[in-house]
């Protein structure tokens, strides 16, 4: 079959790879009928080589259709048409009874210290082939499937892998009281969803903060009040603040994660990173790697006393300093963690059946074939031809 896979820094190319297969009686194969990039693939692209093998097939946002199941498969029939969360989990230890399914215990990558196994997101999760394929395992696929209507589109349902779920949790964590304020620092796929999600949920006022025009001018047609970080990032706190009554925001999402433009220390540590061995590169990111902290900074610095801030936008350091005097004082709330897909699908459901309140139907900006995935790749990182979310199809 063909297949996106990793080759190094920014290098992805679509090679034949070998098909998957049935290896345990609890998985399943899906046909892959649709397939996006995630911004969270942009950090293999560019930060997490280090722990990347060449070959690595990548992606974790698909939809397809079952074509054989194992023998202990009662759910699954070939002919379903399933989408995939990103996580992989068992639906039945104490972390999935839980509804953490991105802690699942049956899944969890022990050997790196990490949370539930990820489709195609490097050893750090598992090593788990990925779904920028024309074919997919599904282990676990007792559990870890969506079933999902015949008739709409592909992109009416393929956000349930990831984006929905992510921004739905951020906002839910955000914990935005009755009448309050929420400011979304990063427009990409999740924040632009997080402002939609929000407004959805009934959110007074929503602040969109990023610095590329199209994206600050998607999430404006939705109602939402927009900053542009190029001209308020040294004051973005007090512009903020200013147009909260001099409080700030009651809750902050920060969607940006580890690569914040403004934070250039870190972006040279991470270059340095990226071109070294990665047999040198991984123990060193393991130990001290150094986050682009950015946004969180300002997340921190404009949310309320007593406010919350919700990460959602991926970190991976292990050693960034933290205003922790500042946090303190400020009695500051932080949740944060990878959406625990199956938790919020009951929830997102309703709104993707018949009516398209979130707009998901129009949410992707580029659907290319899968063929083209090292250009798609590259639009997406360079966040040109205004390139917010990317859709590739098999």
């Amino acid at each position: 079959m063909k297949a996106v896979t990793w080759q190094g820094r920014r290098d992805v190319r679509v090679e034949e790879v070998p098909d998957p297969k049935i290896e345990k009686p609890n998985d399943a194969i899906v046909r892959v009928t649709s397939t996006n990039i995630c911004g969270s693939d942009l950090h293999l692209y560019e930060t997490l080589g280090a722990f990347m093998t060449p070959g690595d097939v990548i992606g974790h946002e698909p939809i397809g259709i079952v074509e054989e199941v194992g023998p202990e498969i009662t759910d699954l029939r070939p002919g379903d048409r399933v989408v995939m969360p990103f996580q992989i989990c068992c639906g039945h230890c104490f972390m999935c009874d839980i509804q953490l399914y991105t802690q699942c215990e049956t899944t969890q990558v022990r050997d790196q210290g990490n949370g539930a196994a990820l489709f195609g997101y490097s050893k750090l999760y598992g090593a788990v082939p990925g779904a920028q394929a024309e074919f997919l395992r599904v282990p676990e696929a007792q559990f870890s499937h969506i079933k999902v209507p015949e008739g709409p589109p592909d992109e009416r349902f393929v956000y349930l892998s990831d984006v929905l779920p992510t921004a739905w949790q951020a906002v839910v964590y955000a914990d935005v009281p009755q009448g309050g304020t929420l400011a979304v620092l990063g427009l990409g796929p999740i924040g632009d969803m997080a402002c939609r999600v929000a407004r959805q949920m009934g959110v007074d006022r929503v602040i969109g903060v990023d610095l590329v025009p199209e994206r600050l001018a998607r999430a404006r047609a939705r109602g939402v009040e927009t900053l542009d970080w190029r001209e308020h990032g040294k004051d973005l706190g007090d512009t903020v603040r200013e147009l909260t009554g001099g409080r700030g925001p009651d809750s902050v999402v920060d969607a940006v994660g580890m690569e914040a433009h403004g934070s250039p220390v870190a972006k040279v540590a991470h270059q340095v990173t990226s071109l070294m061995p990665s047999a040198l590169a991984a123990p060193m990111m393991k130990a001290a790697g150094v986050d682009r902290l950015a946004a969180l900074y300002a997340a921190i610095d404009m949310v309320r006393r007593g406010g919350t801030v919700s990460l959602s936008g991926v970190y991976g350091g292990n050693a960034d300093p933290m205003p922790m005097m500042r946090m303190f004082d400020k009695q500051i709330q932080l949740r944060m963690g990878q959406a625990n897909v199956k938790r919020w699908v009951d929830d997102i459901m309703p709104l993707l059946i018949d009516d398209d309140p979130l707009g998901v139907d129009s949410f992707a900006t580029h659907r290319l074939p899968l063929a083209e995935a090292p250009k798609a790749y590259d639009l997406f990182q360079k966040k040109t031809d205004g390139a917010v979310k990317m859709v590739l199809q098999p």
